[in-house]
């Protein structure tokens, strides 16, 4: 890679890197700080959302998309309600957007090409969440169209013009589906109910998957065939391998998406963990260490026994949820194993990923699940109560015995039960909003748990740190490919040049969160080694994405360069070619071993990097000068204003 920075002086200083770059893909701008500072383990309130927040996700790094069922919402848009949005993280500024159709419970995911999908959802609708007389749109007060076949698509924006479309292609009759991102950019959709209700049943199921771009007719799958009735949402990942982990109800299998075979796995031990015993669910960081293998972890939901759900006289609000964590690593072994128990029990907590590896456990309540009706037993319309209000973090580099801690973390002061959600920011904070547990937009002061506009910012510990501006960071990544150069000075690396032994570079998706899930989100550390210098600068030598789309599926996610646990902004990259398609797999570069020089020697190897340009020993930089004055001119020039990157 050649760094090209121009001075005042008009004097040109050329960089060379010690390994090639990537030299067809575009580089992105360094990223900067936070232009808003946050307390850390607390929670900020800022303005309220113009809609519940009950679906969300990250379009792109400055906005934010939210989408809400159909109700009563204040903010009105073509003479209707809005129950759809844009939220501007820079200033918090909102408009509304108009969707049509119904998107009560709908699933999404990001596409290959960098679309957005919200699929599925209820019927049209009138006041109180009772059917529409028409379903086409044409029934007031409301005019919202059947979305229980609809596919929405957005493609996000900078400016204002984007706005949700409606896919002329239809699909079975899907409330509550899963949709997961495959290795060639294209979804899967899996279950949902036609009707909905408080569980699924055999009169109304779909128990079927289908793909989109369409792919053929919907194929019967055995699991939602067999796990009635509480197996809405069923939970989904993409493996390494290809194949998709899918759990519901107490079953587990594997799925191979391209020949429909279903293999079992083992029964889920301790809780129902699917929709709406709501738990906790995350796919773990895959990164070299672990040789990229995917480990689900499951926490909380609840022990209820099959033929308790469709009981009338059971007291679902009373029930107390579970405390358990359980892995399990299904390319490797069918079996679940132990994990450190949450230390308070929840349902319907939402887990959000951070750069730094930890896990944020967040939202929830300690007895009842998701759901909300008008029982004799429920709290107002809810089925759930005591929420938990404490976050708490799983950091998986400690021992066993004492994962989970809330140390330093302070409480939030609005109930997050059903239909809250949580999702993690470029910044680094996390996104808490929503929860509505009522039929229509419900409030006032005898409602315990009101329709929520109100919203919030939750800040990890690393935030108000100086965060690294890492140069040469690229703004697409390749499967295999050739690797590429980092420079991080000495602000990077807090006055250290040994602190980028502990520097990782992640690429994290943080999902579309709703319903106690983000589907889609992972996280997928970089391959890399390091040159360090005595003028405590170094350059990190990284491979793209690993050589696999089952790793990571393709589209759009942010990249962060994360120093001794303290994360860049992440800047947006897009995963894979940027089109639904087979992708592409490359040869991966072979990284230099990583070292740490003492001196600023600068003889030159005589040898290349492949594209001309010499390749210097023991990765020092041979500009023609003398070790002090060379870094002198180098540092000097990278300091100023005006300078460029060019590969």
């Amino acid at each position: 890679m050649i760094i090209a920075t121009q001075v005042s002086l008009g004097v040109s200083v050329i960089l060379f890197s010690p390994i090639s770059s990537a030299l067809s893909l575009p580089v992105a701008s360094p990223p900067g700080q936070p232009t808003h500072k946050g307390d850390a383990g607390t929670f900020e309130v800022i303005p309220d959302t113009i809609i519940s927040a009950q679906q969300v996700f990250v379009g792109r790094s400055n906005r934010l998309y939210i989408l809400d069922k159909v109700q009563n919402n204040p903010t009105q848009i073509n003479g209707h309600p809005a129950w759809a949005s844009e939220y501007r993280l820079g200033d918090n500024s909102q408009r509304p957007m108009e969707v049509v159709t119904n998107s009560f419970c709908a699933g999404g995911n990001s596409l290959g090409n960098g679309t957005w999908v919200s699929v599925g959802g209820n019927q049209a609708i009138t006041t109180g969440g009772e059917p529409a007389n028409t379903q086409d749109g044409s029934s007031g007060p409301y005019y919202d169209a059947d979305g229980r076949r609809s596919i929405r698509m957005l493609n996000p924006c900078s400016g204002d013009e984007c706005e949700w479309t409606i896919s002329p292609s239809n699909m079975g009759q899907r409330w509550y589906p899963t949709v997961e991102t495959l290795e060639d950019g294209s979804a899967i959709i899996l279950g949902g109910c036609k009707f909905g209700g408080y569980v699924n049943d055999a009169a109304q199921s779909n128990p079927t998957f289908e793909f989109f771009p369409p792919a053929g007719h919907p194929i019967t799958s055995n699991i939602l065939l067999n796990t009635l009735p509480a197996n809405l949402y069923p939970l989904t990942w993409l493996l390494p391998s290809g194949n998709l982990l899918v759990q519901a109800m107490w079953s587990t299998v594997l799925l191979n998406p391209k020949t429909h075979v279903e293999k079992a796995l083992d029964d889920m031990p301790d809780a129902v963990r699917t929709y709406p015993a709501s738990a906790g669910t995350v796919m773990m960081p895959l990164t070299p260490a672990n040789n990229w293998t995917a480990t689900v972890m499951f926490c909380g939901g609840s022990n209820i026994a099959t033929e308790k759900w469709t009981n009338p006289d059971f007291v679902i609000i009373s029930q107390p949820a579970s405390t358990s964590c359980v892995k399990i690593t299904p390319d490797v072994s069918p079996s679940y194993v132990q994990d450190d128990p949450l230390p308070v029990q929840r349902s319907m907590a939402n887990f959000v990923l951070l750069p730094d590896g930890r896990i944020l456990c967040i939202n929830g309540a300690q007895t009842g699940t998701a759901g909300y009706g008008t029982n004799s037993w429920s709290i107002g319309q809810s089925y759930a109560d005591t929420p938990v209000l404490t976050p708490v973090i799983y950091d998986p580099a400690i021992p066993a015995g004492r994962r989970w801690s809330s140390d330093g973390l302070s409480a939030s002061t609005v109930p997050r039960m059903y239909h809250s959600t949580a999702i993690l920011l470029p910044d680094g904070s996390v996104f808490v909003s929503g929860s509505n547990p009522n039929a229509d937009y419900t409030s006032g002061p005898d409602v315990k748990y009101p329709t929520e506009y109100r919203t919030e910012k939750f800040y990890p510990s690393y935030f108000n740190q100086r965060r690294p501006q890492p140069r040469g960071l690229l703004a697409q990544l390749t499967y295999g490919g050739p690797a590429f150069d980092v420079l991080l000075d000495s602000d990077d690396l807090f006055g250290d040049a040994k602190n980028v032994v502990n520097t990782t570079v992640v690429v994290l998706r943080p999902g579309y969160s709703t319903h106690s899930m983000n589907m889609g989100q992972r996280m997928v550390v970089l391959d890399s080694t390091y040159t360090g210098y005595g003028n405590n600068t170094a350059f990190l030598h990284v491979s793209q994405m690993p050589p696999n789309p089952g790793i990571m599926a393709p589209g759009p996610a942010f990249l962060f360069v994360v120093v001794n646990g303290i994360p860049s902004i992440g800047i947006e990259v897009m995963v894979g070619s940027g089109v639904i398609e087979k992708q592409t797999i490359l040869a991966v570069d072979s990284l230099p071993a990583s070292s740490i020089l003492q001196d600023d020697t600068t003889t030159n190897s005589g040898g290349s990097s492949g594209n001309g340009v010499p390749k210097p020993k023991s990765g020092a930089y041979p500009l023609g000068l003398g070790s002090q004055a060379e870094w002198f001119l180098v540092f000097l020039a990278l300091g100023m204003a005006s300078w460029a990157m060019y590969f």
